[in-house]
């Protein structure tokens, strides 16, 4: 199999990684110098489109960090673009039923597995045409990661996680705190309780399980609690905290906290 993300999930590997939100390929290719195992592409949150999505995968290919690519939608025709340019690992958001799940898988998949449209001769995910195996392997080399953040997926988690194909799932904190009525306090005890339940499930049914935390201890109790995909940071939040930080040394910008962002916003 040539996807070393999904070899390391399987196998049971903690992934830590970091959160693209600044959309642009400069910025990824300097995050993937700092030597995280992934690096996701956010395409929900952030202004990324397709072709800034494939400029942020070539800028990161010649680096370890796998690129984990977070489409605004589970559409299938974007589904589809997507992994024609190259997208091996793909974290699909607000996913609430098995159903919704099986469709997802059937868009990953090329016929008679799936409904994936064929043309990888003119694609970069074939080396356009030179990886002779590429429709006979393409199937099994797709890691689909979908992402259970409101009550009503996790009411359905254990079905979700049933279904063949779903290599993980990923709990998303900031909607799933306000889908229990918690919006903006992630770290409220019942949000928390509820992911460490999620978790927990997720890891019992034998699939990979992920989440976002900027902070330290939660990213460790999450990863003690058999989590194997955390992103433990957003870049653009970094460097926002950074640059106020060294404006407040010389007594200019604001003393607004962003340390919060992170765990919020996604």
């Amino acid at each position: 199999m040539n996807n070393p993300f999904k070899q390391a999930l399987a196998a049971g590997a903690p992934q830590v990684g970091l959160w693209l939100s600044m959309a642009h390929p400069y910025s990824a290719e300097a995050c993937a110098t700092a030597g995280f195992q992934w690096l996701l592409i956010d395409g929900e949150h952030a202004p990324n489109d397709v072709r800034s999505t494939l400029a942020q995968l070539q800028a990161v290919a010649p680096y370890p960090g796998q690129p984990v690519v977070r489409a605004v939608t589970g559409d299938t025709a974007l589904v589809k673009q997507l992994l024609d340019i190259g997208v091996q690992n793909l974290l699909v958001p607000m996913v609430d039923t098995p159903e919704q799940a099986r469709a997802l898988v059937a868009a990953t998949r090329y016929p008679p597995q799936g409904v994936r449209g064929v043309g990888a001769a003119a694609a970069r995910a074939s080396r356009w045409g030179a990886r002779r195996d590429y429709l006979g392997a393409a199937n099994d080399e797709v890691c689909l990661l979908v992402q259970a953040e409101t009550t009503t997926a996790l009411d359905h988690l254990q079905a979700i996680c049933e279904v063949d194909g779903v290599d993980g799932v990923f709990i998303g904190p900031a909607d799933l705190a306000a889908s229990m009525g918690h919006r903006g306090a992630p770290g409220h005890p019942e949000v928390q309780a509820a992911i460490e339940r999620a978790i927990r499930t997720i890891v019992a049914s034998g699939k990979a399980a992920g989440t976002l935390t900027a902070d330290p201890a939660l990213a460790r109790r999450y990863l003690e609690l058999g989590a194997t995909f955390v992103a433990v940071g957003i870049e653009l939040v970094l460097m926002v905290q950074a640059a106020r930080r060294l404006a407040g040394e010389f007594g200019l910008g604001t003393e607004r906290a962003v340390s919060a962002v992170a765990s919020t916003a996604y």
